[in-house]
């Protein structure tokens, strides 16, 4: 595996430690959790793939089987912990990257998919980010995005975490379109995470998620996964698919 020579002398502290504390509490305490977002966003997820934002690699742990898997991070910490946890796979690229810049030679990636998962509430600039994101990818292509949904829910959490905003559908469209991407799928996700990050983020104002709580609600997913049956629904999140028309 290449990875970028940033990593070798990266620093041992990431640059947000509250946000490291929380990708650590998810990969330690949430399987379950990260196995059911894995699988509502595998479907659009095509072989030559770039996640932005990758972290710690909670999600990439479940692409490495695809063709090409690039990851890009803009925390030299967080990409030494890829270069280490993704050593021995040819497949795998560590890459710089701070949205809303997008260094056009990923475009050389011939990539049929782009994942970005609560990264774009970090970005001030979100509409720039998705246009770059636009740019290096071609006819076809696919772009897939999970943000934190219902502005009434932010809280101490969304703040402690660096979040601009939380979003509307309406908002999300909107600047999927206005990046140039044709809408594929939008809906909401993981209802039975509303009421906890309402009374963790709003009535008791934590700043970060207690592990035991993460343990509890893991342990609750098989049935939060019923979701899918319902005819109308809110969710913690939203997913979006967008596709390079032209």
């Amino acid at each position: 595996m290449r990875a970028d020579a940033s990593a070798a002398g990266a620093p041992a502290d990431p640059l947000d430690p509250t946000g490291a504390a929380t990708l650590e509490a998810l990969d330690a305490e949430a399987p379950r959790y990260n196995a059911w977002l894995t699988e509502r966003v595998a479907p659009w997820v095509g072989r030559r793939v770039l996640e932005i934002g990758a972290g710690i690699g909670n999600m990439a742990a479940f692409f490495v089987d695809r063709e090409r898997l690039v990851l890009a991070e803009p925390d030299p910490a967080y990409r030494a912990r890829l270069t280490t946890r993704f050593t021995g796979r040819s497949n795998v690229q560590v890459v710089p990257l701070r949205l809303p810049a997008v260094d056009p030679a990923l475009a050389a990636e011939r990539l049929d998919t782009i994942i970005c998962l609560n990264v774009l509430e970090h970005v001030a600039e979100d509409r720039a980010a998705l246009e770059g994101m636009r740019r290096i990818l071609g006819r076809g292509a696919r772009v897939v995005i999970l943000v934190p949904a219902l502005p009434a829910l932010y809280g101490s959490l969304d703040e402690a975490l660096g979040h601009v905003r939380r979003y509307t559908t309406r908002e999300l469209r909107g600047k999927i379109a206005d990046a140039g991407f044709r809408l594929m799928h939008v809906e909401y996700f993981n209802m039975g995470g509303v009421a906890g990050w309402w009374l963790t983020g709003r009535v008791l104002r934590r700043r970060i998620i207690p592990r035991l709580s993460l343990r509890i609600y893991d342990t609750l997913v098989p049935l939060f996964r019923l979701e899918r049956f319902l005819p109308w629904r809110i969710g913690q999140s939203l997913i979006a698919v967008g596709e390079v028309a032209s």
